[in-house]
This record gives C-alpha cells, sequence and structure tokens, in this order.
C-alpha cells in the first residue's frame, strides 16, 4: 500500500491491525485526535512534561502551515487502540518527509547515496517534533498500560506502515535513552552526536552557579553580561498574557533576519507564533532586548517541568556578547529561580562550554529497508559513534567546573 492509497483512506478506514483486540490508526492531522486524547499519552501524570509533545503545540504547526501539503512535512501520526476506537494506549508523533530538512539530524549523505544508486530516497517516514531539536519521547504510552508491550506494538505497527507504503527508511530522532536502547534491541540502527546543556546543581543563585567555575571563566561571565548591556539596552522576560502581538511581530523580524542568514527560507510562519502564544502562553518564555526603547533582539524558550528549552534566537542589532546574555545566561538565571534541572540551548556550538554547558549525547534510531544500504550505514553508524564518544570525553575535559563533584553528568 502506497502514501497515496493511505491518504484516501476514509479516516475509519486509515488503520491496521496489530493484533485481534488492537489496531494502529493513523492521523494525517493532529486535528483528527482530541487534544485530551492525545496529552493523555503525551504528558500523562507519571512523566515530566514536555511542551513539544503537546497537542497544542504540534496543531499550531500544522494550523499555521508550517508543517502539512507544501512543507516537506505530512502529519502521519500513529494512534495504539483497540478494535472499536473507544480506548487509546499509546501514539508515536510521525511525519511523511519529502525532504530532510528541519529535522537536525543528518541524513544528506545516505540520501545522496541512495539516489546515485538510481533509488527513491524520499519519501521517508520521520518520528520527530519538526524544526525541534530536543530530546523527548517517540513512543508515547498513557499512563497504567504496560511501556514495553506498548511501545513494541507501536514500533511493529510503524515498521508495518513502512513497509506497506514501501518508503526507503524510518527515522526516530531525539530519542530518550532508555527508548533508544529498546529500539537497538529491536535490530534498528543507533546513531549518536552531541549538543551541549546546563544542568542545575541545586544552585541558590546565579551567583553560586559562577561560584562552581574556575575564577577566569567566573570573571569572564561577569565582564561579558556587563558589556552585554552597555549602550542602553535593558532585558525583559515574558510569559503568559504578558506576551502581546506586538512582541510577537518584532520577534518574528529577529526571527526572519536569522534564518535569512543561516539556512535560507526559515521554517515556522508568523501565523504559528500567535496560534502557540494564544495556546500555551504560560509554557513560554519570551527573552526580549531593547534599546532606546526599541526591540533589537529576543530569544524564545518552551519551559517543561524539568528543562527550559532554547529554541530560537534574532537581532536586528549586532552588540557584543548580547547573544550570550539574552540565550544563555538568562536561560541559566530563570532556571535557577524557578527549580528547572536543564537548559537545553539547542543544537550545535562548542562556545557553550565556556559558558557552563557541558557536552551530552543525543540518539536517533533508524530503519532502512534494503539489506545491502542498511549494512553500509550501519558501518559508517558504528565508527560514527566512536567519534562522538572521543569527542564528548575531549570535550569533558575542558569544561569551566573547579570539582569534578560540581561536574554534570555526561548523559552517556
Amino acid at each position: 500500500m502506497t502514501y497515496y492509497q493511505y491518504t484516501r483512506s476514509s479516516r475509519e478506514n486509515a488503520h491496521l491491525s496489530v493484533s485481534s483486540e488492537r489496531r494502529i490508526r493513523i492521523l494525517q492531522s493532529i486535528n483528527d485526535i482530541d487534544a485530551d486524547q492525545w496529552n493523555g499519552c503525551a504528558n500523562p501524570a507519571s512523566q515530566h512534561f514536555n511542551p513539544f509533545l503537546s497537542h497544542c503545540f504540534l496543531r499550531a504547526l500544522e494550523d499555521s502551515k508550517s508543517v502539512g501539503p507544501g512543507t516537506g512535512w505530512q502529519s502521519f501520526h500513529l494512534v495504539l487502540e483497540n478494535a472499536d476506537g473507544s480506548e487509546t494506549y499509546g501514539l508515536m508523533p510521525l511525519y511523511v518527509k519529502g525532504h530532510s530538512q528541519g529535522e537536525y539530524v543528518f541524513d544528506y549523505a545516505w540520501a545522496d547515496a541512495w539516489q546515485r544508486a538510481g533509488k527513491n530516497y524520499y519519501p521517508k517516514l520521520q518520528s520527530s517534533i519538526p524544526f525541534t531539536p530536543a530530546t523527548g519521547r517517540r513512543l508515547l504510552v498513557c499512563d497504567g498500560q504496560n511501556p514495553a508491550e506498548i511501545q513494541t506494538q507501536l514500533m511493529n505497527g510503524a515498521l508495518q506502515v513502512a513497509e506497506e507504503m514501501d518508503v526507503s527508511s524510518l527515522h526516530l530522532t531525539f530519542l530518550p535513552k532508555p527508548e533508544w536502547d529498546s529500539l537497538g534491541a529491536m535490530g534498528l540502527l543507533q546513531r549518536m552526536d552531541q549538543q551541549y546543556h546546563w544542568e542545575n546543581q541545586r544552585y541558590a543563585n546565579f551567583e553560586a552557579f559562577l561560584d562552581a567555575l574556575t575564577s577566569k571563566k567566573r570573571k569572564n561571565i561577569r565582564r561579558e553580561r556587563k558589556q552585554a548591556l552597555e549602550n542602553n539596552i535593558s532585558v525583559e522576560l515574558l510569559q503568559g498574557e504578558a506576551i502581546k502581538e506586538h512582541h510577537w511581530d518584532a520577534f518574528y523580524t529577529f526571527y526572519m533576519d536569522t534564518g535569512d542568514r543561516k539556512w535560507g527560507t526559515p521554517y515556522l510562519s508568523r501565523e504559528f507564533f500567535s496560534l502557540v502564544s494564544a495556546s500555551m502562553a504560560t509554557d513560554i518564555l519570551l527573552i526580549m532586548a531593547s534599546r532606546n526603547g526599541q526591540y533589537i533582539a529576543g530569544a524564545l524558550n518552551f519551559v517543561g517541568s524539568e528543562t527550559l528549552y532554547g529554541r530560537n534566537w534574532g537581532c536586528i542589532e549586532h552588540h557584543r556578547f548580547l547573544h550570550f546574555e539574552i540565550c544563555y545566561y538568562q536561560a541559566i538565571e530563570y532556571a535557577i529561580d524557578h527549580g528547572l534541572k536543564f537548559v537545553e540551548a539547542g543544537a550545535q556550538g562548542a562556545h557553550k562550554i565556556a559558558r557552563g554547558y557541558v557536552p551530552r549525547a543525543t540518539f536517533s534510531a533508524h530503519w532502512i529497508k534494503d539489506e545491502g544500504f542498511r549494512a553500509a550505514v550501519a558501518n559508517y553508524l558504528k565508527e560514527e559513534r566512536g567519534h562522538v564518544l572521543s569527542d564528548i570525553n575531549h570535550l569533558s575535559q575542558h569544561i569551566p567546573f573547579k570539582r569534578q563533584d560540581q561536574t554534570p553528568d555526561k548523559g552517556l
């Protein structure tokens, strides 16, 4: 069965059986499932709240047309439910992809090799949150269910869909390590990369965090924070009803400027910011910098129950160290003040180490249909994992903490 046959199916018929009592239903829009039903698996009481898994975040992406027809991201979420659809056991956020953009786990070389061999790498299936390089569960299990059983049935269902659609591959990216381990045991290929995260060692305040650093790094951060706010620059932290449309207008200008300079056409539409603000403003931290009464820079963060996620940054004026102040130091200070355990500051950036962020492994799992191509990729990933671990170990020797017992875990 091809993707196009799935899309022609009625909502009632777009499902497949995984047992005599359970089936997988396919959602071609997040709007095809009740928000409470989705959130009951995506963010159940037993799990830490992840804002990117929430129904309202995914709905804002769709309703703003940031994902959907013409974007290369077509929703294809899987729902594991009983035979008549009256009870939900688990979910998988899933997309049919027509390219590899907006994923942050790069498989362009795989696609190029496969297409040079005369095969079609696209479409492929991608279990991730669009444009969001943040770790989160991909096999979502409702409370009261057996996690191992539900995750296995979800994954088996996803593999059955991939086989029937005859796609080249299925990718689950930015996984928690337990899911990565489980998927590896099921035979999926395992990939590692790294990011830089900050970990709260129960600091009483920002000064207590600085006190854990070496003298040189402590002095450098104080100097950077002071210089960042020279030239009459002030900073606002906005949440909830304090965030207005004129803030989003300014921020979108910053976002577009950064996107134009870094990767061409930005992924998110202006409407996305209004929609996500309307539905989950209390889960947003917008940090804005102004000079002489005009906004000149800003950073968008999302707030989880234990993690502050830095997502987008932009500016229309360039001031030395302002990026570090808005994206890194203000985020650390907020996390300390609000008892959050981590700050994830997005992809890339070894310069974050000097600001108290440490290298942490990230994980993804991959299914490739063709056996020969799968074997070649498996060999590549084995070598790549060794390089990633070596790089993390090397970088960990340069983190700025005074004592080993104040050094955050590498997350391996």
